[in-house]
């Protein structure tokens, strides 16, 4: 049987490992899938797909009598891994030669906007999309709600939180997740590019590589909005954003645009955006010295490197990793948050992760009463 694709006994994270002659099929990845869901206590649902030369899909629930909760019209909420499409848009806009790595985030921003500095360096879009920015982790919450605590970070408090900023160190020289530069990034980009980010990545993303069921505010007509639920099988709300805050962990997509979104990652499917997403897969060069694509963490596999990012927010988790050597990729969509059950993207050793990706949840966890650690 093939064995791309590992499903982890701690977690529910996969892992791409090792080629086989034989692709995947259906029926055996929904056995691999229910080894492990079938029973859960958390009740979780979820869509499942390798990608290869064909793709193999499951939808599973561990409580077989909830599978109506899901099918390959549910919208799923990705979370960060929005960050991933965000960096495809900036990268487009360097194609394009709209921008550049090296451009300051001032260049972008109202002029009157206060932009904080140190020692005279000021912020990269290349720090940005490595998280080395030194910005805040998230913005000012005068206005925060605790089930739904992005609906109303507006791009006015985005500057009040720049403006309120102090580094502590060069930017560039540590890397430190801060989905607040990724809201900023989104509203700079929607700026450049004369468009609200749902229109952008409409039209210069989605609609190129056939993601024809995917969204932010805007629901397509036939697609059901994937109810998310927590670890205790509750249904809570669905997190919302202003549209041009929303690169951060804001996209909602199907299963299969998912595998679309890969299929394009891997090159496998060219269109408009295939030299933008291939720039977002090189790596970033910062001071820190951390192997980071545009937004993609980079995992190590033998001798090469594994593309990957998770996500989550207060009722969903989600994962994407893709192979370039192998040709092979995974999507996981999950209508539960299980950061707090060690999340979707552990080692397939089930040891903790190095690198930047290993500081995330640490670095969050003081905001766990109001599920940052859902974010990462």
């Amino acid at each position: 049987m093939n064995k791309a694709i590992r499903l982890l006994s701690a977690g529910i994270a996969m892992a791409l490992v090792a080629s086989s002659a034989c692709a995947m099929t259906d029926a055996e990845l929904k056995k691999i899938t229910e080894q492990r869901f079938l029973g859960d206590r958390t009740g979780a649902c979820v869509a499942v797909a390798v990608i290869e030369k064909t793709v193999a899909r499951a939808y599973v629930c561990a409580d077989a009598k909830n599978l109506d909760r899901i099918s390959a019209k549910s919208a799923f909420e990705i979370g960060s891994i929005s960050k991933t499409m965000t960096a495809a848009l900036l990268a487009d806009l360097i194609v394009q030669g709209k921008a550049s790595l090296d451009d300051p985030i001032s260049k972008y921003l109202p002029k009157d906007a206060v932009v904080p500095g140190f020692e005279g360096k000021p912020i990269l879009l290349r720090h940005i999309v490595t998280h080395t920015s030194g910005l805040p982790t998230v913005p000012d919450f005068s206005a925060f709600k605790m089930e739904n605590p992005y609906a109303n970070v507006d791009e006015a408090s985005l500057l009040k939180t720049l403006s309120q900023a102090k580094l502590k160190r060069a930017p560039g020289s540590e890397f430190e997740y801060s989905n607040y530069a990724m809201m900023l990034l989104t509203a700079m980009i929607a700026k450049r590019a004369g468009e609200d980010f749902e229109t952008l990545l409409q039209k210069r993303l989605f609609t190129p590589i056939g993601m024809k069921n995917s969204y932010v505010n805007i629901k397509p007509k036939g697609i059901d909005a994937a109810e998310g639920h927590t670890p205790n099988t509750k249904a809570t709300p669905a997190w919302t954003f202003k549209t041009n805050t929303a690169g951060v962990g804001g996209v909602r997509a199907t299963l299969d645009d998912m595998v679309s979104y890969v299929q394009a990652q891997l090159g496998t499917s060219e269109s408009a955006i295939s030299p933008a997403l291939k720039l977002t897969q090189q790596v970033v060069k910062t001071e820190a010295n951390n192997k980071m694509g545009m937004s993609w963490m980079l995992a190590p596999l033998d001798n090469h490197f594994v593309f990957t990012h998770g996500g989550g927010t207060g009722g969903f988790s989600a994962h994407v990793a893709f192979d370039l050597e192998t040709k092979r990729g995974v999507v996981i969509l999950s209508d539960t948050a299980l950061t707090s059950l060690g999340g979707l993207g552990r080692r397939c050793d089930g040891k903790t992760k190095t690198g930047p990706t290993s500081s995330l949840r640490g670095h969050l966890q003081p905001y766990a009463r109001i599920r940052f650690e859902n974010f990462c």
